[in-house]
């Protein structure tokens, strides 16, 4: 806020003088918090620290003693620098015993060879102070409204660290009380060289008090907590080799510290600060919103390494959309009795299908840490848990899977006992969840493949009837394909090709579903015998509808690669059908 000793020496007042340094030159950027003449002695005793003397000297002691008593003085009281004018009292030059005493203090002493209104220098260092604490006081009222407006619209972290780095235009960092980066802003500095081995250098960054300055290491520091609940610290770098911070950094940094205490508060009852960084550093590789350099830096800073590791992408959700109990029921169960298990979801209101969801996002990060497991872990939509698995090489892979399916079923179990009575937890096999899993890769550019991937054979595994502890491309088998191309136009414009005449056929005869007579057919090997059982009707009957079928599609059904077409598209219909 306040002019240096060497803003002062550009002046024009002070340039009339014609100033020259004497002594002190290593004080010149000690800021200057008022001007005061003076021509006695002892003025030390009148003083607070931070003035610029203006003197004569005509007042000042004879003798060499004398001399390097009153520098002392001026020194200990913190003076920002001494300017003496030359002409009433020394005519040459100011005593040398004066200049080394000055050298010796690191304290600016300045001579005015040329006559010089003090009044005009005084008048415009205050002005430039007055300039200066208005700036600071404009600087102040733009950042309690800056952060007044961010914490009413609930800006993110990243946002609230944006908006700060803009004003102190100095790099800020907000960390846990594990020293692990959630959210920065580098302030177009390097950001690999402002987090490398941050948890070790913050570490040593101990300022005495909740908000304060650490000089050794040029770091402004607050505490980010609220109601008596610290969770972190909000750093913002001032560099050592200048002063100490201004007054409006202190105000920022407190300032942007309670925005983000207060953006907490409101958001403790969804997901912690950890998770939503999770979830856009995933989010960012599946969408390619961010670098994948800036991913593997913000994760590397949350301490999740991912780079030179082998990565692995893990999807888990539920086998139904639905929260309510009787979509998650066993499909082989009587509806009725489904019925009479359900969960009473009406109840529960519209969090019934949220709370669900954070359950398991929760008990998924729970198995990564109990399988003792590194990894990004976040809901990837309103069904559905991701996580991008950090291994050490790719042998570990499989058992990695293994630890953690083993893992998420026993939190699960654990879990259940616990739930109330009207939301069991329901960890039988078709009603569990599934777990699938991309293939490996060797890089954080290829990771988005295998998080798509799983996410994919998650949602084909969901009908597949088998129990198995993490699902794997080859395990969907052609259904699995079928219903990964669920959405792809060709897929459907072959469904359309193939059976749409027997589709339409069945709108206008409801009575005789053909469709489910072609299928009973196929999916007993084309045995006519078998095909009729299976549909539960007579011989006659069922050679009869065949017949039907065949003029209906205009298709040999003893063909078997006609047959295998028609079997695919029923399987690609059945796919399309399926939520």
């Amino acid at each position: 806020m306040f002019p240096t000793v060497r803003e002062v020496l550009d002046l024009v007042p002070v340039r009339h003088g014609a100033p020259r340094l004497v002594a002190g030159n290593a004080g010149l950027d000690r800021p200057v918090r008022w001007v005061h003449i003076a021509e006695v002695p002892d003025i030390a005793t009148l003083l607070g620290g931070g003035e610029l003397v203006l003197t004569t000297g005509i007042g000042l002691p004879g003798d060499d003693a004398g001399l390097r008593e009153f520098i002392g003085a001026l020194a200990d009281v913190g003076v920002s620098g001494l300017v003496v004018e030359l002409g009433r009292r020394y005519v040459s030059g100011v005593p040398r015993v004066m200049a080394a005493a000055a050298e010796r203090r690191g304290l600016p002493l300045i001579e005015l060879r040329r006559g010089t209104p003090f009044v005009r220098i005084t008048e415009a260092v205050h002005a430039l102070i007055v300039d200066a604490q208005l700036t600071e006081l404009r600087a102040t009222e733009e950042i309690h409204q800056r952060f007044t407006e961010l914490s009413v619209e609930g800006a993110e972290p990243a946002e609230v660290l944006r908006q700060a780095a803009e004003l102190a235009g100095c790099p800020i960092v907000l960390e846990n009380l594990s020293r692990q980066v959630l959210a920065y802003d580098p302030a177009g500095e390097n950001a690999q060289l402002l987090l490398d081995g941050w948890e070790r250098h913050s570490r040593q960054i101990r300022p005495a008090g909740r908000t304060a300055y650490d000089p050794d290491s040029g770091w402004l520091v607050t505490t980010v907590g609220a109601r008596g609940q610290d969770w972190g610290r909000l750093l913002l770098r001032w560099p050592a080799t200048e002063s100490t911070p201004p007054t409006r950094l202190t105000i920022l940094i407190e300032r942007a510290a309670s925005t983000l205490a207060l953006g907490r508060l409101i958001r403790r009852d969804a997901e912690g600060l950890e998770r939503q960084i999770h979830r856009t550093l995933l989010t960012a590789l599946i969408d390619h919103t961010r670098p994948v350099d800036e991913v593997a830096l913000r994760a590397k800073a949350l301490g999740v390494v991912l780079d030179r590791r082998h990565l692995v992408g893990v999807v888990v959700r539920h086998r139904a959309d639905e929260p309510a109990g009787d979509a998650g029921a066993p499909d082989d169960e009587p509806a009725p009795a489904r019925r009479g298990q359900r969960r009473d979801t009406d109840a529960e209101g519209p969090e019934a299908g949220p709370a669900r969801l954070r359950d398991l996002a929760e008990a998924v990060s729970q198995a990564v840490r109990d399988a003792k497991l590194t990894a990004l872990t976040s809901p990837l939509d309103d069904q559905a848990v991701g996580a991008l698995l950090a291994l050490p090489d790719p042998a570990a892979e499989e058992k990695a899977l293994s630890a953690f399916a083993a893992a998420l079923r026993r939190v699960r179990l654990d879990a259940a006992p616990a739930a109330p009575a009207a939301r069991p937890v329901d960890v039988s096999p078709r009603a569990a969840i599934v777990v699938a899993a991309g293939s490996g890769v060797g890089s954080l550019r290829e990771a988005r493949r295998s998080l798509i991937e799983a996410r994919q054979v998650a949602e084909a595994a969901r009908r597949d009837p088998r129990d198995l502890p993490c699902y794997r491309l080859p395990h969907v088998g052609l259904a699995g394909l079928l219903h990964l191309l669920r959405d792809e136009p060709r897929l459907q414009t072959f469904v359309e090709r193939e059976l749409g005449p027997l589709l339409a056929y069945d709108a206008q005869h409801p009575r005789e579903q053909l469709l489910g007579t072609l299928r009973a057919y196929l999916e007993q090997g084309r045995n006519k015998s078998a095909g009729a059982a299976a549909a539960h009707l007579s011989r006659p009957a069922f050679y009869e509808r065949l017949a039907r079928i065949g003029r209906v599609l205009d298709a040999d059904l003893d063909s078997v690669d006609r047959c295998l077409s028609l079997h695919v598209a029923l399987l690609a219909l059945d796919a399309i059908r399926t939520p």
